[in-house]
C-alpha cells in the first residue's frame, strides 16, 4: 500500500465480510428485497495493483476466466468513476484473488470498492466517501459498505448503514466446494420475506454492550439459509459440522458458513478433520477497512 506517486498503487487490500445475521424484512415494488444485517469485516483479503495509463483505457491484466470482461466488477467500477469524474486517465488492474467466488463473503463487491478508493487516489480525483458510495451502489448491494469502511448495521436494501463496534472474535469459515448464485436464492418462491424489523438494542446484550454497541455473533438468523440448504446440500453439511462447536451460520446468500470463537486456537480446532473437498480457514475480526484513511473529507 505504498504508492509510487502518480504511477502505481500496489497491494491494495479488498477485505472479506461476514453477515453476522441476515433478516429479510420485505420486498419492494421494484423487486429489491429489504433486509437487516450486520456486516463484519475480517482479515481475509484479495489484493489489487493499479498502474496509471495516460489514455482512458481500463485493462484487466489477469482477467478471471469465468467472468465476462464486460461484467468484471473492477472494470465496471473504474469506468463508473471515469464517467462520474470526467477524468481522461485509465488504469491497468491486476487482481490477486483469495476470497472465493460465490461464497457470500463479498469478494467481488470489495474488489469494486477498493478499485474506486484506489483510482480516486491514483487519478487524483478527490471524491469523498459519500460520493464514492453513491458511485458504488449500482455496482452491487455490498459495495457501499466496503467504502463506508466500518462494521455496520445495515437496513433497506443494504445501503442504510450505521457504524457499530463488534466484539473481537475469531471465525472458523468453511467453503463447502459449491458456488451459490445470489439471484437464485433471492428469487426462490419459498424464501420467507416477512421477518419483523429489529433495533440495534435488540441484539445487544447487557448495559455495557448497549453502551458500546457491541453485538453478539450468535444473534438472529440468516433467512437465506433454508433455501440455500435445500438447493445446495453441502451448505447444510458444513453448517452441521461447525454446529458441533458453536452457533454456525451461513454468510450472505452462501455458500460459506462460519462460527465465532474467543480464541484462534478454538477456531482452528473446529476445522480439524474437515472433508478434503472443503476449504477451511480462520479469520480475525477487523474494526475498519484497511484503506479507510485513503478518502478525503467526511469520515464515515
Amino acid at each position: 500500500m505504498h504508492p509510487d506517486p502518480g504511477t502505481t498503487l500496489s497491494n491494495c487490500p479488498a477485505p472479506a465480510k461476514l453477515n453476522l445475521f441476515l433478516h429479510v424484512t420485505g420486498r419492494r415494488a421494484d423487486g429489491y428485497h429489504t433486509l437487516q444485517t450486520v456486516f463484519q469485516l475480517v482479515d481475509l483479503d484479495d489484493s489489487l495493483d493499479f498502474r496509471l495509463l495516460k489514455r482512458p483505457d481500463v485493462v484487466r491484466v489477469n482477467p478471471l476466466s469465468e467472468v465476462d470482461p464486460e461484467s468484471d466488477l473492477c472494470v465496471r467500477a473504474a469506468r463508473a468513476l471515469q464517467k462520474s469524474s470526467g477524468v481522461k486517465l485509465g488504469a491497468a488492474i491486476t487482481l490477486h484473488k483469495r476470497i472465493p467466488m460465490g461464497g457470500g463473503l463479498g469478494g467481488g463487491s470489495s474488489d469494486a470498492a477498493t478499485t474506486l478508493i484506489a483510482l480516486n487516489r491514483l487519478w487524483n480525483i478527490g471524491f469523498n466517501r459519500p460520493q464514492l458510495m453513491a458511485i458504488g451502489a449500482p455496482l452491487g448491494a455490498d459495495v457501499p459498505f466496503f467504502i463506508f469502511g466500518h462494521n455496520a448495521f445495515a437496513e433497506g436494501i443494504g445501503h442504510d448503514l450505521t457504524r457499530i463496534e463488534t466484539q473481537e472474535r475469531f471465525f472458523a469459515v468453511i467453503h463447502p466446494a459449491v458456488s451459490v448464485p445470489t439471484a437464485a436464492i433471492f428469487s426462490a418462491p419459498e424464501l420467507t420475506r416477512n421477518t419483523l424489523p429489529i433495533k440495534i438494542s435488540d441484539f445487544c446484550a447487557g448495559a455495557q454492550a448497549v453502551a458500546t454497541r457491541r453485538l453478539g455473533a450468535d444473534f438472529g438468523t440468516n433467512d437465506l439459509e433454508a433455501v440455500a440448504k435445500a438447493r445446495f446440500p453441502a451448505v447444510g453439511e458444513a453448517l452441521d459440522w461447525l454446529g458441533r462447536f458453536g452457533v454456525a451460520r451461513m454468510t450472505g446468500s452462501g455458500a460459506c458458513v462460519f462460527a465465532a470463537f474467543d480464541t484462534r486456537g478454538a477456531a482452528l480446532s473446529s476445522l480439524q478433520g474437515i472433508p478434503e473437498k472443503w476449504t477451511g480457514w480462520v479469520c480475525g475480526s477487523r474494526s475498519t477497512h484497511p484503506l479507510c484513511d485513503w478518502l478525503p473529507g467526511e469520515r464515515a
